[in-house]
């Protein structure tokens, strides 16, 4: 028996009390100050937390990457070791907040009443955390903008076992992190070797000169000579169209029985959707955002958004090359200036492209594809490596979280 179990067997052989969100925290909106008054954004010593500083910093946070001045701070500051969730836009994200603080309108504060700081760990709070996240992801409002449903994530349920049993699943969970952690780094050092390895072929194989195509000698590894090529406009090589608007309430971030068509936005892979608005082999181009220009490739039954232009090429283009080639192309680099960039399909559509033989391009696909799919491919390679470890580590999280609930006495 482990000391986790004879702990438990010791200290709540009949289950935990779970308490609701309301219950153990007192909850406030993040806000952005005035961007029209200078003061605020000038000398700043208060980190304000946004999602950037989780995606570039992790989820345990004591430095922001943005800081306002104290003249910007309504009432007081967030306490330290507060948490953050994220409740629109980016739902199902949160951070431990190590310093006093603020954060964007995007996160709901969650501060720990004082009559239960002595009886949970904030740690284990924060492992926690990560079944709100999910339960996030369930929660959502009825509309276009996603946001979570208050009146349910006020009602979610922690467990709150007793302080010596939830140490230890910290000091077990903190282990199984920093081993996860150590093993993905090294994985992804490894694919970002194999990633310039795949880039440097296909800088190699998609650069054309005019009235010449290339063909990769596998023997050698040098280019030949393989006939010429036309360049065209995208327009006049294949018909673009933007696909059509849908609700974020109507996109499931999981796929099951009823969510079973891939939804593709501006940004790639948005989630799952009940039905199909496309069929075929095509890439897609993301022609609103910041990330405008990005190219993702798309095949069977899906769903197209607004923000995705769909490219049905003619019969002078194999799909698969054209998606590498639109990829190679840094369509961002067509976006237009502003608050919000975007792609026009009236731009994209002048764009010139080499053309060059269909035999060709199958050739080029081919090498492309090896590589793609020890690359990226979620299904095989270093990156399936690395999924299979972060869902090994989050299914032994679960598991120690969850406890069987004390029965309340009538």
């Amino acid at each position: 028996m482990s000391n986790l179990e004879e702990l438990i067997e010791r200290l709540c052989p009949d289950g935990v009390e779970y308490k609701t969100l309301t219950e153990l925290f007192d909850t406030r909106n993040g806000y952005t100050p005035s961007k029209s008054k200078e003061e605020y954004w000038t000398n700043g010593t208060v980190p304000w937390f946004r999602m950037e500083d989780i995606r570039e910093n992790g989820s345990i946070l004591s430095k922001a990457i943005q800081y306002v001045s104290e003249s910007a701070i309504k009432g007081s500051l967030f306490p330290t070791d507060s948490i953050i969730v994220a409740t629109s836009a980016t739902i199902g994200q949160h951070a431990l907040i190590r310093v006093p603080s603020l954060a964007n309108q995007r996160f709901t504060y969650l501060v720990l009443k004082e009559e239960f700081k002595e009886q949970l760990d904030i740690m284990f709070i924060y492992y926690c955390c990560f079944k709100l996240d999910e339960y996030c992801k369930e929660c959502l409002n009825q509309g276009n903008f996603a946001s979570v449903d208050m009146k349910k994530f006020l009602k979610f349920k922690f467990p709150v076992p007793p302080l010596e049993v939830q140490r230890e699943i910290v000091r077990i969970l903190d282990n199984f992190t920093f081993l996860t952690t150590e093993l993905a780094a090294e994985l992804a050092a490894e694919l970002a070797a194999r990633q310039k390895q795949y880039e440097y072929y296909r800088d190699l194989l998609l650069t054309f000169k005019p009235n010449e195509s290339t063909i990769l000698n596998e023997r050698t590894n040098e280019l030949e000579l393989s006939g010429a090529i036309r360049w065209m406009k995208l327009g006049d090589t294949c018909v673009l169209k933007a696909g059509k608007a849908i609700s974020a309430a109507e996109i499931s971030q999981n796929v099951n029985d009823d969510y079973i068509y891939p939804c593709y936005g501006g940004n790639g892979l948005r989630g799952y959707v009940k039905n199909y608005n496309q069929d075929g082999k095509h890439p897609l181009i993301g022609r609103q955002g910041a990330l405008c220009g990005n190219v993702c490739y798309a095949y069977d039954k899906f769903y197209a958004t607004e923000h995705a232009v769909v490219v049905s090429p003619s019969d002078l283009y194999n799909e698969k090359f054209l998606y590498y080639l639109l990829d190679f192309a840094k369509l961002e680099q067509y976006k237009t200036a502003g608050a919000q960039p975007g792609l026009s399909v009236a731009r994209l559509e002048k764009i010139i492209l080499p053309v060059p033989p269909l035999e060709q391009q199958q050739h080029i696909v081919d090498i492309l594809d090896r590589f793609d799919t020890l690359c990226n491919d979620i299904s095989s390679g270093l990156p399936a490596e690395i999924e299979m470890r972060q869902k090994q580590y989050e299914y032994y999280r679960d598991k120690l979280l969850t406890f069987k609930e004390l029965k309340k006495e009538a």
